[in-house]
């Protein structure tokens, strides 16, 4: 089930981030490392009512924000619409839950949260060299709209958008 993010969640929260940091750099990706995504970032999101778990059985098994601001960089991006729009954030899985499907339902849950609010937009953004995340957004038909650069990382980023029907 997906719900809410409590501060209860924090720790476990930190955890996966820990873990998906120890897998990313395995890979070569500095994507996130110990300066981002920190527990300060995800006490905001929750203050905010913007961070959601896939809670399993009691367990965070994933996790996502979901808002409406976008960073800075985004306004050097030509994206295809000037409508109102919701922005996907700091979405991890427990590496114990991977594979089933647990990151296509925050996704599927971002879209429909966006709906909810009468929405039709969705903007987001990965490293690169994130294979993983580039695959997920890919495969549930976001447009790679540009690329920024960010954080003051090696490699791009590549901003993703889709148009809700």
């Amino acid at each position: 089930m997906i719900r809410k993010s409590t501060f209860n969640d924090i720790k476990q929260i930190m955890d996966i981030i820990r873990a998906t940091i120890e897998e990313m750099r395995s890979y070569g990706n500095n994507q996130w490392n110990t300066n981002y995504p920190m527990a300060k970032d995800f006490i905001k999101d929750i203050e905010n009512h913007e961070l959601y778990t896939y809670d399993l059985n009691g367990q965070v098994a994933g996790f996502v924000c979901i808002n409406y601001e976008e960073p800075i960089e985004y306004k050097a991006v030509n994206w295809s619409s000037h409508e109102k729009f919701m922005v996907i954030h700091r979405m991890a899985i427990n590496p114990s839950y991977r594979q089933q499907g647990i990151g296509t339902q925050l996704v599927k849950f971002a879209e429909k949260l966006a709906r909810n609010n009468e929405i039709n937009y969705l903007k987001t953004d990965t490293y690169s060299i994130n294979l993983k995340m580039n695959s997920l957004f890919k495969k549930l038909d976001f447009n790679h709209i540009g690329n920024i650069h960010f954080l003051g990382r090696e490699h791009d980023f590549y901003c993703y958008e889709k148009i809700l029907k």
